[in-house]
């Protein structure tokens, strides 16, 4: 289907123009009618599928009518990464419009923020926990909001910020138009949505699977004999970006460093580091000056980079559902990519749970002229962390500060 169907302002379709898009993938064909008729919508969709232009280019059609330079579109986002790229999107197709917009999300002072939001915007992309604290002062107001977006549902569940959804909501006093969206529908997430919207339209593209064009392979290996293992897998195979996903912080760190030392153009992208580092790594990446991002999964959700070649899973992910969002990364608007994963005997259980909805056995490869028998240096362990040592999914390390607000408790906390 070709945007022109949707007959958007003059000034919109320049900006599609400008980015080159012609036809519609099958979530913006089937989401777009249904939120221009002002409708709530829940879009479900496998990542790489187009959802944020999908959202994005109603909502500034429907906001080119009405006040400006003031806030009534609200799209809360899980991560300062993905909350960039959603402001890019609106900044790139409303070019013409002359709607404005401002990623809000903690980690960096709030005086540039702060200045945005008093010039006037229309649009704002926000973390919740930086969206609270605007609220609290007064800096944010939600009282003329049109549209509410919650993106990336389920990565907000599982990242522990739904009290601050819900008092988010709260704070939202009148009847707007609210869109959902995510890869998958965890319980909690449908919960919340038979509380928040009101006779929503259901667009549910296919299963939520990787993309086709995704490949994938195990590569069985004990875990002492990982990082060796992968600095042959990227010896011998043409590449043009790799993005590796490690469990830990740490590792990602203590990683990129080896690859490094190997000759590798490295970057690392994990929670701990400031804002400013974590932009120079992505930048880097999209641009090629890195050719290799060593990320834990802060990189599974928005990080839309069309020349990502392969993903390798240096650990296995927790479950299958993060399985689907790191491999999200590769694959995507019909380009081919490669899923690879270094497994060890304790994957066992979680590589059938992948066969089972992938339905069908993985591909086992090994390198012939890697010695898998070589033992661990003496003092480390050839097994991988105990479980107990790992973060469990959905938990999250930080304690809510409570705060009043019209009259009610709240919890703030930064993302």
């Amino acid at each position: 289907m070709s945007f022109k169907t949707f007959n958007f302002h003059p000034d919109i379709m320049a900006g599609v123009r400008a980015l080159g898009y012609t036809e519609t993938t099958p979530i913006q064909a089937q989401a777009i009618p249904p939120i221009m008729q002002g409708r709530d919508v829940i879009g479900l969709a496998q990542t790489g599928t187009g959802k944020t232009a999908a959202f994005v280019l109603p909502i500034l059609q429907s906001l080119l009518s009405g006040p400006r330079g003031r806030v009534r579109a609200l799209v809360i986002s899980p991560t300062r990464e993905l909350a960039e790229q959603t402001c890019e999107a609106f900044n790139d197709l409303g070019r013409r419009t002359g709607l404005q917009s401002v990623a809000i999300y903690g980690g960096v002072n709030m005086d540039q923020q702060l200045r945005r939001l008093r010039n006037g915007v229309e649009i704002v992309v926000a973390c919740p926990g930086r969206l609270l604290d605007h609220l609290w002062k007064g800096t944010v107001s939600l009282s003329e909001l049109k549209v509410l977006v919650i993106d990336e549902a389920d990565r907000m569940f599982d990242m522990g910020f739904l009290p601050d959804i819900r008092n988010i909501l709260e704070c939202i006093l009148h009847e707007r138009q609210t869109l959902l969206f995510s890869a998958t529908m965890p319980a909690g997430i449908r919960r919340l949505v038979h509380e928040i919207l009101r006779d929503p339209v259901t667009v549910q593209i296919g299963r939520t699977l990787p993309a086709r064009t995704v490949s994938h392979a195990l590569f069985p290996v004990q875990q002492h004999l990982k990082t060796a293992l992968l600095k042959e897998i990227l010896k011998k195979t043409q590449t043009e970006s790799v993005l590796i996903f490690t469990r830990t912080k740490h590792r990602t760190e203590r990683l990129a460093q080896q690859l490094i030392r190997a000759g590798y153009p490295v970057a690392s992208l994990q929670g701990d580091m400031p804002q400013n580092r974590r932009q120079a790594a992505l930048d880097g990446f999209r641009d090629g000056s890195y050719k290799i991002l060593v990320a834990t999964d802060i990189a599974a959700r928005g990080l839309d980079v069309l020349r990502i070649s392969h993903v390798i899973n240096y650990d296995m992910p927790a479950s299958t559902d993060d399985y689907i969002h790191r491999i999200g990364r590769t694959g995507r608007v019909n380009k081919s990519g490669d899923a690879l994963t270094l497994v060890t005997s304790a994957d066992a259980s979680r590589i059938r749970d992948l066969e089972q909805i992938l339905s069908a056995p993985l591909e086992r490869r090994t390198l012939p002229d890697f010695d898998y028998t070589k033992s661990a240096p003496e003092g480390e362990s050839s097994r991988p962390p105990r479980p107990s040592q790992q973060r469990a999914p959905g938990k999250i390390a930080r304690k809510p500060l409570f705060r009043t607000l019209n009259g009610r408790s709240i919890a703030v906390a930064k993302p």
